[in-house]
């Protein structure tokens, strides 16, 4: 037996013996009473009567052990040509001054603070100053609009909003500070302050009654220090698409979430403490909080804060540049990262003017990484380049190629197998587990390992409801795969209507009722096709009212414009179609699945239910015209 094989095992054996070894790892107030409580089962508490801090693992205890003078951040933003180091030291300080600013404004222990930020050093101090108060950070992506933002204030309930004037993207200002305004004028619930972070290339008008600038906040606030909070407390609430189109909040645990990215780093990415680590995403998704903010910042390593692209800031040499300035030992990105860079420099002609030989691994996830793509990232990079899957819910991998523990072959479509702590099995409609290589729900025996969400923010029974009642004692995980006859997972597809959009998770369910508030639009249907870029890309299907003689063309760029305002750019929502009618069941129920397998040209079964079969032609017609289904 090998020794991932090994080690697995004794994970799923005795998960209380070695979540417990694990812990020794980080460092607790007061150890815990018991390692895990599954009484409520599917409401797994771990490190059950542990005291913690999550800002004094990130920072305080690198300072304390003598190491304060080494970077813990690297700010590099190509889109202000700025590029900063902020020690472990001066991050502590600046931590802790904020965290009094917070205290200022009277939050505390247990009250919720929106951050609504673009990808600066405060966006990290604000993250790390909540969780250094036992106050719980909600981080909203700088990308959503007014709306969206609007339900994540109402179900968080902030006392308190710290935002931006504005975020930068390439050749253009994003004005963060008008949705803001819209969002919270638009939300039952009105946070009492909200602290601005006015930026030199775009500054914003304050409401004097409600918002103060960052760094006159800070006038008359004395540092606070790290207070000691339950393990089981939430950390930070993430919100996630739901197919309602209201949005989910997963809720972190501390102490579980601690111990598991602590662990994550040595086993999975095999990195050690000093060592540069970069996650190339952004803050607002689970990706840069795990392994943009927290994992990186435990594990002792340096983290690299990039405001930028892989493309067009300047070219598409963008990501080598900075592995090779900054001495990045590995990286994890988006698969559309890397096929955007392969789109504009296929030979790897800027990758040649960068020494990178202290690169030693690259890691991709978000989305499906198609074989071409990996293919092409190894040849270029010359190190392991490593698929691996997980959720915002799960807040680390489920399935990887283990580095630290041992480097399994590599099946180009698979994330190879489960990380220990994950028992995946795949099941059928009765919840039995299918045979190696049948197709099944990817499910997740419980109790899920420590990191993993325990619930959603005040909100039990949609917990239940959506992850946990349809297989009962397992985990949904929403996807559709199988496991091979060697134990590697490959995940093939969403099984509900969640596309996956550059690594971003989006709810066509969201976009289909912005669609249908259109006045002409009587019926519409949202899915996501197959894109070489994103990976997936959202494609509507608009039947109009009868009687309705407007120009297709102005009513389709009416409803992307629409998309656009409700749910913002990060959508990618650009084409729809106008047809006849839509392809059903008998029951009424939209085939999207059948309309998704006709988009992407695979190969599909004729529906039992259809009520009409003709209906499958027009709308092929339909996707040939827009280029889809081998058109």
């Amino acid at each position: 037996m090998g020794r991932y094989a090994d080690i697995y095992r004794r994970s799923l054996e005795d998960p209380e013996a070695f979540w417990a070894e694990a812990a020794e790892d980080v460092v607790w107030q007061k150890r815990w009473d018991r390692v895990l409580d599954n009484d409520r089962e599917p409401f797994t508490k771990w490190f059950i009567g542990g005291k913690i801090n999550t800002c004094y693992n990130a920072v305080d205890r690198h300072v304390d052990e003598g190491r304060g003078d080494q970077a813990a951040v690297i700010y590099d933003s190509p889109v202000t040509d700025t590029i900063t180091s902020i020690s472990y030291a001066e991050l502590r300080d600046r931590v802790a001054a904020f965290a009094g600013v917070l205290r200022k404004y009277d939050v505390g222990y247990g009250d919720r603070v929106i951050i609504y930020m673009p990808m600066i050093p405060e966006t990290i101090v604000a993250m790390l100053a909540c969780a250094r108060i036992g106050a719980i950070h909600s981080v909203v992506f700088g990308g959503f609009a007014a709306n969206e933002l609007a339900k994540r204030i109402e179900d968080a309930t902030p006392k308190l909003v710290v935002s931006a004037s504005c975020g930068i993207e390439p050749g253009r200002i994003v004005d963060y500070k008008p949705l803001l305004d819209g969002a919270i004028e638009a939300s039952a619930h009105k946070p009492e302050t909200c602290v601005i972070v006015q930026r030199p290339m775009h500054g914003a008008p304050l409401n004097e009654e409600r918002d103060v600038e960052w760094n006159a906040a800070h006038d008359g606030a004395s540092p606070a220090d790290c207070v000691e909070v339950d393990a089981t407390d939430p950390v930070y609430i993430l919100y996630t698409s739901g197919t309602t189109g209201v949005p989910k909040g997963v809720v972190r645990p501390t102490g579980g979430h601690l111990v598991a990215l602590k662990w994550s780093m040595k086993n999975i990415y095999d990195v050690d403490p000093g060592d540069v680590y970069w996650a190339a995403s952004d803050v607002g998704w689970v990706v840069g909080h795990s392994y943009i903010v927290y994992a990186p910042l435990f594990h002792g390593c340096t983290t690299v804060l990039y405001e930028g692209k892989p493309v067009g800031t300047p070219d598409a040499g963008a990501f080598w540049r900075v592995i090779a300035q900054h001495k990045v030992s590995c990286m994890f990105t988006a698969p559309t990262a890397m096929r955007a860079i392969k789109k504009e420099d296929p030979n790897g002609k800027l990758l040649a003017e960068y020494d990178l030989s202290h690169f030693k691994s690259q890691f991709l996830a978000g989305e499906r990484c198609d074989p071409d793509t990996l293919a092409w990232t190894e040849e270029m990079l010359k190190v392991p380049v490593t698929d691996h899957w997980w959720q915002t819910e799960t807040g680390w991998p489920i399935a990887s190629n283990c580095l630290g523990i041992e480097v399994l072959p590599v099946k180009p479509g698979s994330p190879t197998s489960a990380v220990p702590g994950w028992n995946i099995q795949v099941l059928d409609p009765a919840c039995n587990p299918v045979a190696p290589g049948e197709i099944g729900a990817i499910s997740i025996k419980l109790p899920l390992p420590p990191g993993a969400l325990p619930t959603l923010w005040q909100n039990d029974d949609r917990f239940v409801d959506s992850y946990m009642a349809e297989y009962p004692g397992f985990y949904q995980t929403g996807d559709a795969g199988i496991i091979d006859e060697d134990g590697y997972l490959h995940v093939m597809s969403r099984t509900d209507d969640i596309i996956n959009v550059a690594g971003h998770r989006l709810s066509t369910g969201g976009m289909e009722q912005v669609l249908a508030a259109h006045p002409d639009v009587a019926e519409c249907a949202v899915l996501g096709v197959a894109d070489q870029l994103k990976g997936q890309v959202p494609l509507g299907f608009l039947v109009l009212k009868d009687g309705v003689n407007k120009a297709h063309d102005e009513i389709v760029a009416d409803v992307v414009r629409m998309v656009r305002q409700e749910i913002g750019p990060v959508a990618a929502f650009r084409q729809a179609t106008v047809v006849k009618r839509l392809p059903k069941t008998r029951s009424g129920k939209i085939l999207r699945g059948t309309i998704q397998s006709i988009a992407d040209s695979q190969d599909y079964q004729m529906p039992a239910t259809i009520d009409d079969p003709a209906i499958l032609g027009e709308i092929t017609d339909a996707l040939k015209e827009l280029g889809y289904a081998g058109g």
